[in-house]
């Protein structure tokens, strides 16, 4: 291979450090037990304010911490449904591989996005129609990725394009219809943008999130996805391209 590799950093050792961040960010998982009982608890003590869940202390339904579980939940399912097809159109086990850990760990994080907004009874949709990432808005500046236009919220849906990074129908369908090298250069081309764009999330909950819990999971979400870019520039370079402008 010709790939160039970051101050000597190989791919072994990119994977290693992805899964030390994986079980970093798992820790999260116990957090938001810890975070679920004391909701659960606060609920039995009193009613909920005004504009809020029905658990007590639960953040509202317009929150960013809301917004952030809404939008991420919806974001790394593409990235599992992405993984699922590349692993059915390429033999090369370095990309199954990736795949695969790309699918299992977000996979489990959407678990936990969902299962906080079913603990805090709030809409797995926006209230009201609200578009995508209008939970950054607020306070952020502007957050773009491939497929959105910059600004801190996404555009309306262009053919599939909820927000930053994610592929189109039509990429997705070019996806499943290559096969070998050209499928995996496409796979860690979208998978990049697909990252670039979820990083930006996260980094926006890390700034306005409130639900500690959920601020720790953001933040293993940002050096994960980093450290899986980095490894991805490194494939793309072994085959001879390289991520998408």
């Amino acid at each position: 291979m010709t790939a160039v590799r970051e101050a000597g950093r190989g791919p072994d050792e990119e994977r290693r450090r992805t899964r030390r961040v994986r079980w970093a960010a798992g820790g999260a998982v116990a957090l938001a037990l810890l975070f679920a009982g004391a909701a659960t608890v606060a609920s039995a003590r009193g009613g909920a304010e005004p504009g809020r869940g029905a658990v007590a202390g639960a953040p509202a339904a317009d929150s960013a911490d809301a917004g952030f579980a809404r939008d991420m939940a919806v974001h790394h399912q593409q990235a599992v449904e992405m993984s699922f097809v590349v692993r059915d159109r390429t033999g090369d086990e370095e990309v199954r591989r990736l795949a695969y850990d790309i699918a299992n760990t977000q996979a489990n994080q959407r678990g936990m996005l969902l299962g906080w907004l079913d603990l805090w009874e709030l809409p797995k949709v926006a209230p009201g129609g609200g578009k995508p990432m209008a939970w950054m808005a607020s306070e952020h500046g502007e957050h773009s990725g491939h497929g959105a236009s910059a600004g801190t919220e996404a555009p309306a849906e262009t053919d599939g394009v909820l927000m930053p990074g994610m592929a189109s129908r039509q990429e997705l369908a070019r996806l499943g219809s290559l096969s070998g090298e050209r499928a995996e250069i496409l796979f860690l081309q979208l998978m990049t943008d697909h990252h670039e764009g979820g990083v930006a999330m996260a980094e926006g909950c890390v700034s306005l999130c409130t639900v500690p819990a959920e601020r720790r999971l953001a933040r293993g979400m940002v050096e994960g996805q980093r450290s899986e870019m980095r490894l991805m520039r490194d494939m793309l370079a072994a085959r001879g391209a390289e991520p998408r402008a």
